[in-house]
Parts: C-alpha cells; structure tokens; sequence
C-alpha cells in the first residue's frame, strides 16, 4: 500500500459510494483513527469519540444509505459539547477531516454522511446520551473512481486585506 503526497491526497479524495467487498484490516483502520487522534481541537479538550462497525446487521440497523451498509466499515463519529462547549464541531470537523484524508492516503473510500436521526444510532451502539452523533463515514476500498467536481475559481473565494478586493490570484485557480 503506498501513501501519496499531501496535496494528491486532497485533489484525489472523492465522495465514494460504492465498495469492495474486500476486508480492511484493522491496523489500517487503526492508522487511520489515529490520525483523528492527533487532530488539534480547542484547549486540547478532544470531545470527538469513534465507533467503528463491522457487522453486517448492526451496519443495516443504522438505517444509513444502502449503499453505505455495503462497505465493509463504518465509522460513527460523535462530540461532547460538555468538554467544548462552544468549539465541539468545529473539533469534530477537523478530526473527521483527518480521517476522511488518512483514508484517501491508503488508498481507501469514504463519504461523509450527515443529518442522521441520531437516537436510532445510539440506541443500537450504546452510545451515551452526553454524546451527540455528527457523521458517519463508510470505509473501504472504492469499486469507483468518480471525476473531480467542477469547484469555484480562487480568485471567487480568496480576497486579500478586504472582502472583493480584486488583486488577482496566480496559479491552482481550477479544480
């Protein structure tokens, strides 16, 4: 398996909605979580808590995409605001970027799901009511390799020293 360099692994991460069967073992899963581990998050207080599921009927339980069920893993992604009151997403983002980018640089698939009816999910993995679900990812090896979206220009998105300043950007405009 080899890695690829940072910026190939952002330009080459993709939404993947569909899965290998193929097993992913576990120290990969492990590497990959670990990178959520190290992620920076707000006074260091590290709300964010992972469940990883692999079995097939708790996966069809959840009542995620069919799709999602067919990948050999999920990772349920949860906060507690009680450490963070006010940064717990903004921690939460950041480690399951982490994430979602250790996978892509192993070569494995991921889709960041969100909007979840959060009780169904807790219910069946014993998830503590202190913990709010946020996201969940299938992971495995993609059984697709769809084309880069169409993304803004940066010259849309960057303004330098004021909003709409129009000095113009060079280089890596398109997406």
């Amino acid at each position: 398996m080899s890695v690829m360099d940072f910026s190939t692994v952002v330009e080459t991460r993709r939404s993947i909605r569909r899965y290998k069967s193929d097993p992913v073992a576990d120290d990969i899963i492990v590497k990959i979580l670990s990178s959520a581990r190290v992620a920076p998050s707000a006074g260091n207080r590290q709300p964010c808590h992972f469940i990883v599921v692999k079995d097939a009927e708790t996966k069809k339980a959840l009542g995620l995409r069919e799709w999602a069920e067919q990948a050999p893993v999920l990772i349920v992604g949860c906060t507690d605001s009680s450490l963070s009151p006010v940064w717990h997403l903004v921690d939460f983002a950041i480690a399951f970027e982490h994430t979602v980018l250790a996978a892509t640089n192993l070569g494995l698939g991921t889709c960041w799901m969100g909007r979840l009816e959060n009780q169904t999910i807790k219910t069946l993995l014993n998830i503590p009511d202190t913990l709010k679900v946020v996201a969940v990812t299938p992971l495995g090896y993609p059984a697709e390799h769809p084309s880069p979206k169409i993304r803004k220009p940066l010259s849309d998105m960057v303004h330098y020293e004021r909003f709409n300043n129009d000095i113009p950007c060079s280089g890596a405009e398109h997406g």
